[in-house]
């Protein structure tokens, strides 16, 4: 008997006139658990909760808009292409965030809101604070695209493979029942990622802004190998796809960044113990 994992028949929850949407539901979900966990991190670094929760009314907001333009420029011919339709840039509920446009938006609006006033904290120690939620928040979020019947890799006969329906399948893959869930693989890589960076003592005992850039580089690090195994329509560049070379970028200038703060670190503490 072939096991698998099925895909859910039904993306949206009906009530009567509301309809609940699981993708928005999911990123609701992962908001809500960032949200919490930043800021009881943030109060034990020495910042104060309302700051967090001023913050998120900007950032919450700045995030999801970051994340669907990256998606859409990253996918133009999805909205704007021969079959494409503009309005579908908006629905957002529909799939595509781009988490490296939702983290370079957030973070921007981020810095900015600690620059403009007199904050208890300071941009860094947030930036620390909110690196796990972050994580987190990702891997919660990736199970909207379950729903959807979407971010699934190459076939696979594996007993955890995913069942696409038939047409949900890329074209050329129809004859194959069951995929790489590279939505879970994600999942469970965030999940390791904020398990470590809540645990290790080594890197929570580091400059401020350090953790941030761990973070950084655990993700990018999963997600490279993750990106490889896809199979859903993308911009290639020199036959590879563009979001391999997004997270080979960011793996390689966060880890290039906080090796250079670990040295920093190391001569500080020699300078002192003479």
């Amino acid at each position: 008997m072939h096991l698998f994992i099925p895909t859910p028949s039904n993306s949206k929850l009906e009530l009567g006139f509301l309809t609940l949407h699981y993708y928005a539901l999911s990123i609701l979900v992962g908001i809500l658990v960032a949200v919490y966990l930043t800021r009881n991190r943030y109060v034990a670094r020495g910042g104060v909760s309302s700051e967090i929760s001023d913050l998120a009314l900007y950032l919450i907001p700045t995030g999801i808009i970051g994340g669907r333009i990256y998606h859409v420029l990253t996918s133009p011919d999805s909205y704007f292409g021969k079959d494409g339709h503009p309005i579908d840039a908006v629905k957002i509920w529909q799939g595509g965030m781009g988490i490296w446009g939702a983290v370079l938006f957030g973070a921007l609006a981020a810095y900015i809101y600690f620059k403009m006033g007199k904050r208890i904290g300071s941009f860094k120690i947030f930036a620390d604070s909110v690196a796990p939620g972050l994580l987190i928040a990702q891997g919660i979020g990736r199970f909207g695209n379950w729903f959807n019947g979407e971010l699934f890799g190459r076939p696979t006969q594996l007993p955890w493979g995913l069942e696409i329906p038939v047409d949900k399948r890329p074209i050329g893959f129809g004859s194959f029942q069951t995929f790489h869930p590279t939505f879970l693989y994600e999942a469970l890589w965030c999940f390791l990622c904020a398990a470590i960076i809540l645990k290790s003592k080594w890197l929570n005992s580091r400059n401020p802004g350090d953790l941030f850039l761990a973070y950084i580089a655990l993700y990018s690090f999963g997600r490279l190998w993750i990106e490889m195994l896809r199979i859903d329509t993308a911009h290639l560049i020199f036959g590879i796809r563009l979001n391999v070379w997004v997270a080979l970028l960011t793996l390689t200038l966060s880890s290039s960044f906080f090796l250079r703060a670990n040295l920093k670190l190391r001569r500080q503490k020699s300078d002192r113990a003479y």
